[in-house]
């Protein structure tokens, strides 16, 4: 970990350093500047009484060099920017390392209750598993890397290439570093992105009309030939006018269906801008693994620069963002610039509308790979998991949960040598198995999604994963925490009636009902999971189940977290022990909060 602070840190050290520079750099242009116009007014007086040529070209020149220094100006600034940006980056992963992800994004809007196993894992919100990796850029990115968490894989040969090109890409920080400053200026939203999906959809306005291709090219043809006649005074000024009135005519005789195309990609201008920063970067790699070569030949199909076509799309809504300014106006009048954009644009929708939605696809895969590679970078002692072709089988070494203080964090191990097999978790209050329970989900999840897990080793079956371990009540849809529970085992029953081979974690079976009907209750449903051939682990506080492993001694094993109580004092050693819990401590702590028992 040492390796990883000192690299965040020298990456700020450089980049303040590149800053400061810039900085210094831009104030003397500012002050160039101010001196230029200073020396164009005093031009201007010295030679009040030179010819007008000589006082035109002096301050001609003032303002060449001033346009000059200006486009030098956004030039420093722009770089100025992508290091405080870069600056801003490594300074939230330093916080990340120490478990501040507050500056990241966890998707709370992706929480939802009815998910398979998302609530009970805390894998969106705020301190969440998503929110501790995600670094992606963009809105389709974000979608993706959401949609590889909520959905894992559970084949073994997809995982291992996910892993391959998360690993390529973890050794290049440098590379996701400048991805992430590049593109987290403008992520976009969805709505872009289903815009850019339809963009091919309407019909062609202006492409298609043999008058518009040929009035291009008739319009300033005229212009040039009667400012030529008339300058020879061949013809009058009413003959201009006339003509002005025609070219506004042929100019804006289509606004209607000019601003029905501007429409569709109105705004649209700066997020393919970056877009296009972004696929520029992943076509000058090359890539060893096979994901990474797929995403870049995506970009490069065809014979295609996908950043090359985005960037012109980009350029082509610029222009037309631009058509109500006064060089819009007069370039429509004496060019028909508006017609000639459209008709462009309509040519590059016919040629590469159908592309854009996989050069957008391909983005967000590449967005989605650069944050596990970041998981990986950021936790170099985390290994790959590796995967078993036998459902199921599971062993991991001291699995730990990533959320959780490194300095602190108790580890344990787990083993699920067949099917079926469950692990039955007894123990006290606050002894650890919910933190058990959710360490094995979220490092399962990891493993699933392609990205190391926080343990010595892991191995395992790729199964879907079913957990319920933090039901909760509806007012909404009028169902009771007892229901609302129900309805999730029940659902673990008919995916196992279907035929589906599942990993399954529960804690604490039938919480909202009594504790007879709980014990007859618990003890059924352990002995359908069994005979339904599932795998999982199941934390509860009723000793009774313990009695479980006598009757199916091969697929039950019974383990415990202990509360210790000695001299009075109370203390958890957070280690897992084979065996039922001994020690409870909730009348002891009701006495230490003096509660009488």
């Amino acid at each position: 970990m040492d390796k990883i602070y000192t690299y965040y840190r020298e990456r700020i050290a450089k980049a303040s350093d590149e800053a400061r520079r810039l900085g210094r750099e831009i104030y003397l242009l500012g002050s160039a500047r101010l001196g230029l116009v200073a020396l164009a007014i005093l031009l201007v007086w010295l030679l009040r009484g030179a010819a007008m040529p000589w006082i035109v070209g002096s301050v001609g020149t003032c303002a060449l060099v001033f346009a000059a220094l200006m486009r030098r100006h956004f030039t420093l600034y722009r770089r100025k920017a992508e290091r405080e940006r870069l600056i801003t980056l490594n300074e939230r992963e330093l916080k990340g390392l120490d478990y501040d992800f507050s500056a990241f994004d966890g998707a709370a809007d992706k929480i939802d209750a009815a998910h398979p196993f998302s609530l009970d894992l805390d894998l969106f919100g705020d301190h969440s598993l998503f929110q501790s990796l995600n670094r992606t850029v963009t809105a389709a990115g974000r979608e993706r890397l959401a949609d590889w968490f909520l959905h894992p894989l559970t084949d073994a040969g997809a995982i291992r290439r996910r892993q391959a090109f998360a690993r390529e890409l973890a050794e290049r920080p440098d590379f996701r570093q400048k991805f992430y400053v590049d593109g987290v200026e403008r992520p976009g939203s969805l709505s872009d992105v289903e815009r850019l999906a339809r963009l091919g959809e309407g019909r062609p306005a202006f492409r298609d009309r043999a008058w518009c291709r040929l009035a291009i090219w008739l319009v300033p043809a005229g212009w040039i030939a009667l400012f030529a006649t008339c300058g020879m005074g061949l013809v009058g000024d009413s003959v201009l006018g006339l003509y002005c009135l025609v070219a506004l005519a042929l100019g804006y005789g289509k606004s209607k269906a000019l601003a029905s195309l501007y429409a569709r990609v109105n705004k649209m201008e700066e997020i393919l801008k970056s877009y296009a920063r972004l696929a520029r970067l992943v076509e000058g790699e090359t890539f060893r693994s096979e994901a990474g070569r797929a995403i870049r030949e995506a970009f490069l199909a065809n014979g295609l620069a996908a950043s090359t076509e985005i960037r012109r799309l980009s350029a082509l809504i610029g222009g037309l963002d631009q058509r109500f300014s006064l060089a819009g106006l007069v370039l429509n009048l004496f060019c028909l610039r508006d017609t000639r954009l459209a008709i462009q644009l309509e040519r590059w929708m016919d040629a590469n509308a159908h592309r854009l939605p996989r050069w957008i696809d391909a983005l967000a895969e590449f967005d989605a790979y650069a944050s596990l590679a970041g998981f990986a970078f950021n936790h170099p002692d985390y290994p790959d998991p590796t995967f078993s072709e036998t459902y199921f089988e599971m062993e991991g070494r001291r699995l730990g949960h990533p959320l959780l203080d490194r300095a602190v964090c108790v580890r344990n191990d787990i083993r699920v040598p067949r099917a079926p097999w469950f692990l039955i978790i007894t123990g006290a209050n606050m002894a650890g198995k919910s933190t058990y329970l959710r360490t094995v989900g979220v490092n399962y999840l990891l493993a699933c999604v392609g990205a190391p897990v926080c343990a010595e080793s892991l191995r395992l079956y790729p199964a879907p994963l079913m957990t319920s371990l933090r039901t909760s009540d509806s007012l909404a849809s009028h169902e009771s925490y007892f229901f609302a529970e129900l309805k999730r085992l029940s659902q673990i029953i008919e995916r196992l009636r279907a035929g589906e081979r599942l990993f399954i974690i529960l804690d604490e079976i039938l919480k909202g009902t009594n504790s007879v009907d709980k014990q007859k209750g618990s003890l059924a449903l352990m002995r359908q999971l069994v005979g339904l051939g599932s795998c999982g682990i199941i934390a509860t506080h009723d000793l009774l189940l313990g009695s479980l492993e006598e009757a199916f001694p091969e697929a039950i094993k019974n383990y415990r977290f202990e509360a210790d109580i000695q001299d009075d004092e109370l203390s958890f050693s957070y280690e897992l022990r084979e065996g039922v819990a001994q020690n409870m401590n909730a009348c002891f702590l009701m006495r230490k909060m003096g509660i009488t028992v």
